[in-house]
């Protein structure tokens, strides 16, 4: 009698687990691909494409600038006094110094313009996560762009046309 008390008692606890497991709900998203469907990033990929290119023109006008003085110093360098040979290397250095510089600063640029202008395009795409998590009831969305996720089930809500109706119906930035 005791261990048909203890297979009821087990049996109730697996269906009861069973029962719990079965109302978890869990969804995914690829916020890579849908991020780069948005007109937002769109717009910002141009703008900083036309940054870049700026900044791209500026180290070609620096870099013609020293292969020009480059090629005067070497064309005149045997016929130079030692001083002005020297004063002339150096300057050639110091520029060539100058232009990389130049090149990491303007990355530097760059990178923080890209954040810039990403960074509220995170946080609209986060916020539409989360309200389309709480009104779909998913105690997870799981972000498959990073191939973290191993695995996700069929029944795993793909939550990307919720939240792409959520930024669709939202006010621009």
């Amino acid at each position: 009698m005791k261990f048909l008390k203890v297979i009821v008692v087990l049996v109730a606890f697996t269906l009861s687990g069973k029962a719990v497991a079965q109302d978890l709900k869990f969804g995914h998203i690829n916020i890579q691909e849908l991020v780069a469907q948005l007109p937002e990033k769109l717009t910002a990929d141009k703008t900083l494409q036309d940054e870049a290119t700026k900044l791209q023109n500026q180290l070609q006008v620096m870099q013609s600038d020293l292969e020009k003085r480059y090629t005067e110093y070497m064309a005149q360098r045997d016929t130079l006094p030692d001083l002005i040979r020297a004063t002339k290397e150096k300057e050639i250095q110091d520029q060539d110094q100058r232009l990389q510089q130049y090149s990491q600063m303007a990355q530097q640029s760059l990178g923080q313009k890209e954040q810039q202008l990403l960074q509220p395009i995170i946080v609209k795409v986060q916020k539409a996560i989360e309200e389309v998590g709480q009104e779909q009831g998913l105690i997870y969305i799981f972000d498959i762009s990073t191939q973290v996720v191993v695995y996700h089930s069929p029944t795993s809500i793909d939550c990307a046309e919720f939240v792409r109706a959520k930024l669709t119906a939202a006010p621009a930035l």
